[in-house]
């Protein structure tokens, strides 16, 4: 599957030469400098519009991330990323030391973006097309998506491969109540490195290929178990205790295909994943929750940068789409019936102008349809992002 993107932006590791394959940490982790600072940051007005009916608009300073990174010596370096959403919510979205061993392998260890799929590490304003980031990152795979572990990541360029493979802990199914449910998938159960608590490993790795010029094709993977609370102190010997323990318990097995296409002006990006269930019957019996045992979907993107053929004209002027199809409760257990609305078919149309590298004005005319229903749920989002 394609997708459309911005290229200064695909994956690669910090020893990659060409600077158009570069994150925010990739580009803090090759500078030469021992402190670099940087960030981003987005500002989003949102307005539903309903036939026959006057709502409210919203507008957000939705994020504002400040980078540090420190190199301790040319192979020691600590990267980390605060961000503040919506003005009162500070969170730290990366916190990582990087010790780099070989050319072709790095040992990180700290809290790590997990590397499923592409927005979940590329998602500075400017590199992605549209106000907001596309809903199926948000629902499958629950962007920004961080948990803390270690492990290996690299770039073997005779091979033209980028590798990360990583223990983290898992996602938090159980604290008081279910965490994860048919509407909201695995969005809940994000731990974000805040007192995570651990029962189990989890692993997760991606690859990339980018042997042909202008194309990235990654395949990535997350495979594991969540956690619960109700594993505190219980005894062994407790056999209802290690039950209702066991019941609150879901593994998760997900696998995401992306590939990013960019000729001349002309942008492709495409994303899947699909993800799979065990434990889902006994799990929502336990918790009253209706999680899926399958969830997944897809999208499909393309955009044309107007101005790529006037060498007069240093701006990107972009007209884009994008369709996306997605559901929560793609497959159910125990005889439960999915919620038709969890279905959603969601196409947006936009335009983003870069009077820089660093800095984008987007609009886009958002148009959702979940299942069951016979008309789109529409909103114009209208935003302003940075990056530097």
């Amino acid at each position: 599957m394609l997708v459309i993107s911005h290229l200064f932006l695909v994956a690669q590791d910090v020893e990659n030469p060409n600077p158009n394959l570069q994150n925010s940490a990739d580009n803090m982790m090759e500078n030469d400098r021992k402190l670099t600072i940087g960030g981003y940051a987005q500002i989003d007005y949102n307005q539903p519009i309903e036939k026959g009916s006057k709502i409210n608009g919203k507008l957000d300073v939705h994020r504002l991330v400040l980078l540090f990174g420190y190199k301790f010596s040319p192979r020691v370096q600590f990267i980390t990323e605060i961000e503040i959403e919506h003005v009162s919510e500070v969170f730290v979205e990366q916190a990582f030391l990087n010790y780099k061993a070989k050319d072709w392998l790095n040992l990180r260890g700290g809290l790590l973006l997990i590397p499923m799929g592409i927005i979940n590490q590329y998602h500075e304003p400017p590199s992605y097309n549209g106000v907001e980031r596309p809903s199926l990152d948000y629902r499958i795979s629950p962007t920004t998506w961080r948990e803390i572990g270690f492990g290996a990541t690299g770039r073997i360029p005779n091979a033209n491969l980028r590798y990360q493979l990583y223990i983290v802990n898992g996602l938090k199914s159980y604290d008081e109540g279910g965490k994860l449910d048919g509407q909201n998938g695995f969005r809940k159960g994000r731990q974000k490195g805040m007192k995570s608590i651990i029962g189990s490993a989890n692993f997760t790795g991606r690859l990339d290929y980018f042997g042909v010029r202008g194309l990235i094709i990654g395949g990535s993977f997350y495979s594991g178990k969540t956690q619960s609370t109700l594993y505190n102190k219980v005894s062994y010997d407790d056999a209802p205790a290690i039950g209702a323990a066991d019941s609150s318990v879901v593994n998760i097995n997900m696998f995401g295909f992306d590939a990013r296409y960019q000729w001349k002006g002309i942008a492709l990006r495409g994303q899947m994943y699909y993800s799979k269930q065990k434990n889902t019957e006994a799990y929502n019996t336990f918790t009253n929750k209706d999680l899926g045992s399958a969830l997944g979907g897809y999208y499909l993107e393309v955009a044309y940068n107007v101005f790529s053929s006037l060498t007069a004209i240093s701006s990107e002027l972009t007209p884009f789409v994008r369709y996306e199809n997605y559901n929560t409760q793609m497959e159910m257990a125990g005889g439960l019936t999915a919620n038709e609305a969890n279905k959603v078919s969601e196409i947006v149309v936009g335009l983003g102008w870069k009077p820089v590298a660093g800095a984008v004005v987007k609009a886009d005319y958002q148009m959702r349809k979940p299942g069951g229903s016979d008309s789109y749920q529409s909103q114009l989002n209208i935003g302003i992002g940075v990056w530097f």
